[in-house]
């Protein structure tokens, strides 16, 4: 009887999306990609090798759009796209739309796309247009941990770069380095505009805003999480969140993020989620 219910809690609580994030063998993962390779044959045949300019040319329009409406610098936005997707000519820029290397979560309800990165078949959001991947971008990004970054100057690209390693958005200690050098090498701040008092303090309040109700809905989203005991940690003495995020091959940022923790701070007693 126990068992059922865990099973029925499991079917009520746990999205698709989630499920794909937990293991997968590679020949599910292959026979998944297959498929999204053939809804896509037309585009990646169509698929022509660009140079980092002509994918700057092709893309700044969106990038530009997407900072009006966000302050994102078009300059971050671009020089992200062509690191992460190698200016547009990476497996996953090609086969999924993905500009970006954003990963699935749980409140991700499209297709994914499976490729070996941190983990063995990771998962990857698809897109049904490389725009679709830009405007994914920007919503990724409108979350607690990034909130600071929206209220800099829509044309800081230096207070983005350093920013967004700070925030937990890259691992590589580089990264801020890695964004500036490219933005510097193809001038992409040409393409960064400044804003007026007035405006920015409207722009900050919108994207706030949005940034608080996503997090009310990723708080009501963890309570969902909880139903399954299996998931959850309970901390002992001389726990710390990283040796808790160690110990269960997360990161402390994912740990923060499964639990939507503001600090480090945790107490004796205290249930951890602990599986993505």
């Amino acid at each position: 009887m126990q068992k059922f219910v865990y099973l029925f809690l499991g079917i009520i609580f746990f999205s698709s999306c989630t499920a794909r994030k937990m293991t997968i063998s590679n020949k599910q993962a292959r026979q998944n990609n297959q498929d999204i390779q053939r809804e896509h044959s037309a585009s990646i045949a169509a698929h022509v090798q660009m140079t980092s300019l002509q994918y700057i040319d092709r893309y700044k329009a969106i990038a530009i759009e997407e900072m009006n409406s966000n302050g994102i610098p078009a300059s971050i936005t671009l020089a992200q796209g062509l690191f992460e997707s190698g200016s547009g000519n990476g497996e996953l820029a090609r086969v999924a739309n993905n500009h970006f290397g954003i990963k699935c979560t749980s409140d991700w309800k499209g297709k994914s796309y499976y490729k070996d990165d941190d983990n063995v078949n990771d998962c990857f959001r698809v897109y049904d247009r490389p725009e679709d991947s830009f405007r994914d971008h920007s919503a990724f990004l409108k979350r607690k941990n990034y909130t600071k970054l929206f209220e800099l100057d829509k044309n800081d690209y230096q207070g983005w770069a350093y920013g967004l390693k700070k925030a937990g958005y890259a691992t590589n200690p580089n990264y801020p380095a890695l964004l500036i050098g490219i933005i510097q090498k193809y001038n992409l701040d040409q393409y960064d505009s400044p804003e007026g008092e007035t405006a920015k303090i409207k722009r900050v309040e919108k994207v706030i805003t949005q940034i608080d109700k996503n997090t009310v809905k990723a708080e009501k989203d963890s309570v969902t999480r909880v139903a399954s005991p299996d998931k959850l940690y309970t901390v002992k003495q001389g726990d710390t969140l990283y040796n808790i995020s160690k110990r269960f091959g997360l990161t402390v940022d994912d740990l923060k993020a499964l639990n939507n923790m503001a600090d480090n701070t945790i107490k004796i007693g205290q249930k951890l989620i602990v599986v993505k």
